[in-house]
């Protein structure tokens, strides 16, 4: 796998534990904060730290869906899960939260984005019949309009999940996450200033550490990290990991809020927890599979890639050699037009005695003005009588002067002029 591929899948388990806390840490929170202001504090918060942090890609992320799913998918399951959580126990709120992954994978097929296995149909089952235990037998600070609220925040968080994957397609998972957050928090206001005017009780540091909790490993880290994993894979897989949040909350409530564990109970989480088992192991492992088989490719391109340079080079030797016989056939060709423009050797129309020494007789002239035999022909000029006449006579010497055509008339001239200026 890539370097990016081998943190999605620790990125999704992280979030998955991170999520784990936040069912513990609102109930102490919610100490001291209505249920409305600690979702609005949370969401405005954890938005400004994301916004700061991809201030520079903001306005590429930004869109309308992408606030109106946060509007909805944060600020509306938070606020049902607030009021839910002040109704029931942190038991058994975490536990109905292992509902989400059979609820994503409920979504997503009936909407065709992806269709688990059987496998994993039967460990949704399972987790289902768990949850209809936890939800039926009733433990101590429970309630069944607290259990309901908590699995409404659940099916709209399943939704929102299965409409995150078209959404992070192509934009920053940390720019979109935080203008999310930011479209929660102004959705969650106006519910808080009419509903809760007050604080729920005196603040303490316990709460207020909870409630810094709750923002920075319970909103912030969580929500990028999901973000980050679920932009790769697809939104089962994804959803899977959710199965880890009501595992981690049911263990932190039963040890720190000392919540009894009857059978009911007891029985409800093995169910869930067999059946995230099933769920998640069928996924998980199909898409390692897809991540090796994409491995595979990039690996067979990059291989590609790296033996293109060598191909290029041995084309290149081989157009080199080309253009080398095609050179020596040119050469052999143009031999080829100087042989065939050599006339063949002239007939000799008579012979000279022997040559001294040897035993061949000299060639002679076929016809006048022709080379000998064997040598290629020269056509010479034929002399015409007016130049034989002018190299007949002589070059040097006073006959010379008079014979030229034009000394005596030269002197004639010479002659008339001095007598002229006399």
């Amino acid at each position: 796998m890539t370097n990016t591929r081998r943190l999605v899948f620790p990125a999704l388990l992280a979030a998955g534990v991170l999520w784990g806390t936040t069912v513990p840490l609102s109930k102490v929170a919610l100490g001291w904060l209505p249920p409305g202001w600690l979702a609005f504090g949370r969401f405005a918060l954890a938005a400004a730290v994301l916004l700061v942090a991809s201030r520079s890609r903001l306005r590429a992320a930004a869109s309308p869906a992408i606030l109106v799913t946060g509007a909805i998918g944060y600020g509306g399951s938070v606020l049902l899960q607030n009021l839910g959580i002040e109704r029931t126990s942190v038991t058994h709120a975490a536990l109905l939260i292992g509902a989400t992954p059979v609820m994503v994978a409920i979504i997503a097929a009936a909407l065709r984005h992806s269709v688990a296995r059987p496998l994993a149909w039967s460990g949704f089952a399972l987790s289902l019949a768990g949850v209809g235990l936890i939800a039926g037998g009733q433990g101590s600070a429970s309630s069944l309009g607290g259990d309901a609220l908590v699995l409404a925040a659940q099916l709209i968080s399943a939704g929102f999940t299965v409409s995150q994957a078209r959404l992070l397609r192509g934009r920053d998972p940390i720019a979109v996450t935080g203008l999310q957050l930011a479209a929660a928090a102004v959705a969650v206001l106006p519910i808080a200033l009419v509903t809760e005017h007050h604080a729920a009780g005196p603040g303490t540091m316990t709460s207020l550490l909870a409630t810094i909790g709750l923002v920075l490993a319970g909103t912030v880290l969580p929500t990028s990290l999901f973000a980050f994993g679920q932009s790769r894979v697809s939104a089962d897989v994804a959803g899977a990991f959710l199965n880890l949040e009501p595992l981690v909350g049911a263990i932190m409530g039963i040890a720190l809020f000392a919540e009894p564990a009857g059978p009911v109970q007891v029985a409800g989480g093995a169910a869930i927890t067999v059946g995230i088992g099933l769920s998640s192991f069928q996924v998980v492992r199909r898409e390692r599979r897809r991540f090796a088989s994409q491995d595979r490719a990039d690996a067979a391109a990059l291989a590609m890639a790296t033996a293109a340079p060598a191909v290029a080079s041995a084309a290149h030797g081989v157009a080199s050699a080309a253009h080398g016989v095609a050179s020596a056939a040119h050469g052999v060709a143009s031999a080829a037009h100087g042989v065939a423009s050599v006339e063949p050797a002239a007939v000799a129309v008579g012979t000279e005695p022997a040559l001294p020494g040897t035993g061949a007789a000299a060639p002679v002239m076929s016809a006048a003005g022709e080379a000998p035999s064997m040598v290629k022909r020269t056509r010479f000029p034929k002399k015409r009588p007016a130049d034989a006449a002018r190299l007949r006579r002589p070059r040097f010497g006073p006959s010379a002067q008079r014979a030229h055509p034009f000394s005596r008339s030269r002197r004639e001239r010479n002659r008339r002029g001095r007598a002229r200026h006399r």
